[in-house]
């Protein structure tokens, strides 16, 4: 027999709920990670807590921020103190290239937190659950990493000859 624990949904709209997290800072030129958005985009509920979804946006922050560092200190060698006064190309949308780091932002984190939750219950059907879990992971992995590359104007695939 199987018993079912309902976590909620994280609310805020509830009389009792806690006040939001704090949005997770970033370095001045890319934009800060409000928490809440990332738990409405992606979807978390409650069983992810605020300080696991911090944690996570932090860890991401800094391997997306550190694979960005080069494009980040070229835009700001030729004038552009933030991400947002970088001009658009004319095909692309307003706004796109914090579009984009926000996506590997929260992409990147999103594959830590599934990976981690793999290990959530020592049963089979969390052992399972684990095995379902990587290809998602890897999903959200591969979408951070072609967020960065239409950041550096870069093709998605890299071929190399063997």
């Amino acid at each position: 027999m199987s018993s079912f624990v309902s976590t909620g949904i994280h609310s805020n709209t509830t009389p009792d709920a806690e006040p939001p997290a704090r949005p997770v800072t970033n370095n001045g030129f890319w934009p800060d990670i409000e928490p809440e958005t990332f738990r409405d985009r992606h979807r978390l509920d409650g069983t992810v807590t605020d300080a696991r979804l911090t944690g996570a946006l932090e860890a991401a922050m800094a391997h997306i921020n550190r694979v960005l560092r080069d494009w980040q200190a070229e835009q700001m060698a030729d004038g552009y103190p933030t991400v947002d006064a970088i001009p658009v190309p004319i095909w692309q949308a307003p706004g796109i290239y914090r579009a984009l780091y926000e996506r590997a932002v929260m992409s990147m984190a999103h594959a830590g937190l599934a990976e981690r939750y793999a290990d959530y219950d020592a049963t089979n059907s969390a052992r399972e659950r684990g095995l379902e879990l990587d290809d998602p992971a890897d999903a959200y992995r591969r979408d951070a990493h072609w967020a960065i590359s239409e950041i550096e104007g870069r093709p998605h695939t890299t071929v190399e000859l063997i």
